[in-house]
């Protein structure tokens, strides 16, 4: 190729990245008065920088040739900052090793442009092989601490096995999200760790954090659901007593595990959760999300438990490197009460909704409850019908 060629190559690669930064979003037309979804993703493994992934010298790269490529943009924290709305994106190259990278918007619904390098996390003492999922929380101690899975090979592993892995909480923090203090992993006593998230306030002069236990890497085993401890600092994070507060169950959409998705929202009525969970299919394992809320006075009491699944996997996001999965570890709460949700798909990309806080709380006090058996599922679907009819007839 020559200059030209790889100068004129160059600027329609630009002006494609351009344009697809730039492009409007819209919601969809599909409405159940609780969120609106919208039309396109809002970060693709394509919106990250081309400098990310080509060698921009014709001398050194003469074909103009993806030197280090993308593979998925997914999975990301989120919060205000600077008047901006920013995603603590987890990247995955080519290589399959995830990093997190800022992605910056100035309404969060489009127009999200990378920050020109990735977060450079430093390492622990025992250096992980891969790091994603961050949950990002503004705690009152006037830090924004990162919690995020932190995986390694499991020292324990059979000769040959070059699959099983430890997984714990890494805890990071930082006052301007490029300068980030890395902190000991949380300490429990409860096997593996993912899914850890702080909350926002100090309980009774501790730091709380969610958290999910399992046995193992993949399979809860006697583990599972979402936990509830508390640590007297979080430099050298301990939980000694950790209670499940909301357990997975058999035959419902959290059958299989379950996890805290981004830190709680505080309402009027109380801390609204936005959590996943798993069940099995005869097509592998179908991640969704689901919500609930817990009490202002004990936020490690559940005082709402809207039955069913909040938001499923449609269309384009059931399709991906793991297909069917809906994941989510980010939303923001806006000073309008409006609430923008961050989710991921498929383990390949991300996408907003949007909903407010009214609407939200609205749906977890309201929406009843799961009976756990197939006949009372439909006794509370009939007694709504009920309700509905005469209304229903009177529709023209």
């Amino acid at each position: 190729m020559t200059k030209e060629e790889f100068d004129n190559q160059l600027a329609l690669l630009k002006a494609e990245h351009e344009q697809l930064i730039k492009r409007k979003n819209v919601p969809t037309p599909s409405f159940n008065g609780i969120y609106q979804r919208y039309e396109y993703p809002v970060v693709t493994a394509a919106h990250t920088p081309l400098f990310w992934r080509f060698d921009l010298d014709h001398m050194t790269n003469p074909f103009l040739q993806e030197r280090i490529g993308v593979n998925a943009t997914f999975n990301a924290g989120a919060m205000e900052f600077n008047g901006k709305i920013v995603l603590i994106v987890r990247v995955e190259g080519f290589d399959r090793k995830s990093f997190f990278a800022v992605a910056e918007s100035p309404n969060g619904i489009d127009n999200f442009r990378f920050w020109d390098y990735p977060i450079t996390m430093p390492e622990t003492d025992e250096p992980e092989t891969n790091v994603y999922d961050m949950r990002v929380v503004r705690h009152e101690d006037g830090w924004i601490y990162g919690t995020f899975c932190a995986e390694r090979k499991d020292p324990k592993a059979a000769d040959g096995d070059t699959s099983s892995a430890v997984a714990q909480c890494g805890i990071a923090r930082t006052k301007d999200l490029i300068n980030w203090e890395r902190l000991p992993d949380l300490i429990t006593y409860s096997g593996q760790q993912r899914n850890v998230v702080l909350h926002p306030e100090f309980i009774n002069g501790k730091y709380a954090l969610y958290t999910r236990p399992q046995d193992g890497f993949i399979d809860t085993g006697s583990g599972g659901g979402i936990g509830w401890g508390f640590t007297e600092s979080m430099e050298r994070a301990e939980i000694k007593d950790e209670v499940v507060i909301e357990p997975k169950i058999y035959h419902t959409i959290k059958e299989v595990k379950n996890g805290q998705g981004p830190a709680p929202i505080k309402t009027e009525k109380g801390w609204l959760h936005l959590a996943h969970g798993v069940r099995n299919t005869a097509a592998g394992l179908r991640y969704v999300l689901y919500m609930f809320m817990t009490s202002l006075d004990d936020p490690g009491k559940i005082i709402h438990r809207p039955g069913g699944h909040f938001m499923g996997p449609q269309g384009e996001e059931r399709v991906g490197d793991v297909s069917n999965v809906l994941f989510t570890n980010g939303w923001v709460k806006k000073d309008n009460g409006e609430v923008l949700i961050y989710y991921g798909s498929s383990d390949t990309r991300m996408h907003v909704a949007t909903s407010s806080v009214d609407q939200l709380a609205d749906y977890v006090v309201n929406t009843p409850e799961d009976g756990l058996r197939s006949a009372t599922s439909v006794a509370t679907r009939n007694k709504l019908i009920s309700r509905n009819m005469e209304i229903w007839k009177s529709l023209k």
